[in-house]
């Protein structure tokens, strides 16, 4: 793995609830870095709170245990054709029929076979490496400034793309893929509410490789709390008299 040069000091001053966990897809076997405990079998999505309980890097690979679709959705393992039909969802009552939950899959990313050998995960006060993610756990009023510093010197585009099963393909291997920034509330995925890991007003934001160095640089420019935000009047006030320097100006 390539060792950290990018500056990513930016993102603690968000102060966010939990430490920025950066994430890195591996084909080789990661030098320096302790595999999940063997008695820690958890969901893909459960790895990020571990990470966030541990504070200490750790790999997850093919041969060890997870407890959901997570080595389904990373190429490390086929799934059951019982599944592929859609008939788990139809039994969770996610779905009217398994039809439904069968259509969805065309849509969700997964790793190509055995493409992915190890997942590492690692607070960003411990990060060694050059992050292909970054995932950001966020209240509402973090997230417009997060979301923010992608639109401030591109006007890229904020999108939420997610199933209601599965969650963890957007978080993880969507971003990555894609290359798109990507956001979601895990209180509207099945397993994650299911599961209680996120306070019911955490956004979830994956930031890939790309867009990382972008979205440091502007926050380390903008504006993070901008002052038509502390009030309604203060809203009205200021874009009026924007609007009346302009039109003074034409």
């Amino acid at each position: 793995m390539r060792s950290i040069h990018t500056d990513l000091s930016i993102f603690l001053r968000l102060n966010l609830k939990t430490s920025p966990l950066a994430i890195k897809f591996q084909f080789f076997l990661p030098e320096g870095i302790d595999p999940l405990p063997a008695d820690r079998c958890l969901s893909l999505c459960e790895m990020m709170i571990e990470a966030q309980k541990t504070g200490k890097p750790f790999y997850f690979s093919r041969e060890q245990t997870e407890t959901c679709v997570g080595k389904i959705l990373l190429g490390m393992q086929e799934m059951e054709p019982f599944a592929e039909s859609g008939q788990i969802g139809e039994k969770l009552r996610v779905f009217q029929e398994a039809r439904a939950n069968y259509a969805l899959y065309q849509y969700v990313p997964r790793f190509e076979k055995n493409v992915v050998r190890y997942l590492v995960f690692s607070l960003l006060e411990q990060l060694a490496f050059e992050p292909d993610l970054l995932i950001l756990a966020a209240d509402a009023t973090q997230a417009e400034i997060i979301m923010r510093s992608m639109t401030y010197s591109t006007g890229e585009l904020y999108n939420s793309t997610t199933t209601p099963v599965m969650g963890c393909a957007w978080i993880f291997i969507y971003p990555f893929k894609s290359g798109k920034v990507n956001f979601l509330v895990p209180e509207m995925i099945h397993g994650m509410k299911a599961r209680e890991l996120f306070s019911k007003d955490t956004i979830l934001i994956s930031i890939p490789y790309r867009w990382i160095p972008i979205m440091a640089q502007n926050l380390r420019e903008m504006t993070w709390h901008l002052p038509a935000h502390r009030s309604r009047e203060l809203y009205l006030s200021e874009f009026k008299a924007i609007i009346k320097e302009l039109a003074e100006k034409s």
